[in-house]
């Protein structure tokens, strides 16, 4: 603890579940682009020990479900014997320091590249071109039985993902991957019963969740949400009872946590506050954060913990620094997504703490 007698809130221990947090900072899902052939490295090995301490939060990067959520050739999957192998001794990496390690699942939709995946157009609710920033073919509507391939996916991975070794896993229903593609009214026009209504739209959702609590148990199961944001440039007519509504029915299948990105163009707690009276297990905030931001989230009780991403890719060493007010390492963004092992990766220097 620092010299000031005043406990740090971002320090202050926490109780997740079954797991003892010895401090509040959460390093969050960032992907790095350094998994060749969606294969975890021996690299990766370092870059998240780096940042494992005794008693802390990490997640993983995004690892895809299946082969065709296919993001990029370098991201990692999780959907094969041999990826999770490569996976295990990562996660030795991180137990080994004391951390505690969920593994992030995703499936990108209609965001998915055809040209990684056999030509296969991407998956999603409707078929709707992309006309924003990342021009992609026109992608493939799903069908009503297609549906249950995909929630037959995540839930593979979040078998192999224990058998790998990590604690849990996140399923990411943010970020305008698959599944917040159907939660969002302004994207999902399907006349189905995954569209529509509320309760329509989060069937989709609340299917996958389901089914991967069935499968390792909901207490080792957490939810990534952004339903402020923008999908595609369309934010949805009503967040908030859309984020209402879905929290309550985690809050019914007994989730562990709920990991909500904020959109920076709303005021700080905006989102958190509504979701906090629907959701009773711990609610991780996310966006953008500093030290004293993350600090009052704490103290001000509208976040339980706090996930920091540019801030622990640059200070490997996040927690000890806030600890000691320590000087922070700038972020390079040019090396965010560079497939180099070691530039922008495990070369980010840790603080010299006499």
């Amino acid at each position: 603890m620092a010299a000031n007698s005043t406990p740090i809130p971002l320090l202050t221990p926490y109780k997740m579940g079954r797991f003892e947090l010895s401090h509040r900072v959460v390093m969050p899902p960032m992907t790095r682009n350094r998994s060749y052939n969606n294969t975890p490295q021996p690299h990766a090995i370092e870059y998240y020990a780096q940042r494992a301490t005794k008693g802390g939060f990490l997640i993983s990067e995004s690892a895809s479900a299946s082969d065709i959520s296919k993001g990029s050739p370098n991201m990692p999957g999780i959907w094969t014997e041999h990826q999770k192998e490569a996976w295990k001794s990562i996660v030795d990496s991180v137990h080994s320091k004391g951390g505690i390690f969920f593994c992030q699942i995703w499936h990108p939709g209609k965001l998915s590249d055809s040209r990684l995946n056999n030509f296969l157009f991407g998956w999603a609710p409707v078929a709707v071109p992309d006309d924003g920033e990342y021009v992609k073919p026109t992608p493939r509507q799903l069908s009503t039985n297609e549906l249950s391939l995909i929630v037959d996916d995540f839930t593979t991975a979040a078998r192999n993902a224990i058998e790998a070794g990590f604690d849990g896993v996140e399923i990411n229903s943010a970020n305008s991957y698959i599944i917040e593609q159907f939660l969002n009214d302004q994207v999902n026009n399907r006349t189905d019963e995954y569209g529509g209504s509320i309760e329509n739209r989060c069937r989709f959702a609340l299917e996958i969740i389901g089914a991967i609590v069935n499968e390792i148990g909901a207490d080792r199961v957490g939810i990534k949400l952004s339903v402020l944001s923008e999908v595609y440039g369309k934010k949805d007519s009503n967040p908030e009872a859309l984020a209402t509504y879905l929290a309550s029915q985690l809050t019914k299948l007994g989730v562990l946590y709920l990991h909500v990105f904020e959109s920076r163009d709303e005021p700080r707690n905006n989102c958190l506050q509504f979701i906090r009276r629907a959701f009773e297990g711990t609610l991780i905030a996310s966006g953008g954060y500093n030290k004293n931001e993350g600090d009052v989230a704490i103290a001000e009780n509208y976040a339980d913990l706090v996930s920091f991403g540019r801030l622990f890719l640059a200070n490997p060493d996040l927690p000890k620094r806030f600890e000691v007010n320590g000087p922070l390492n700038k972020h390079d963004r040019t090396t965010f997504y560079k497939t180099d092992p070691i530039v922008g990766y495990t070369d980010y220097p840790c603080l010299e703490v006499a």
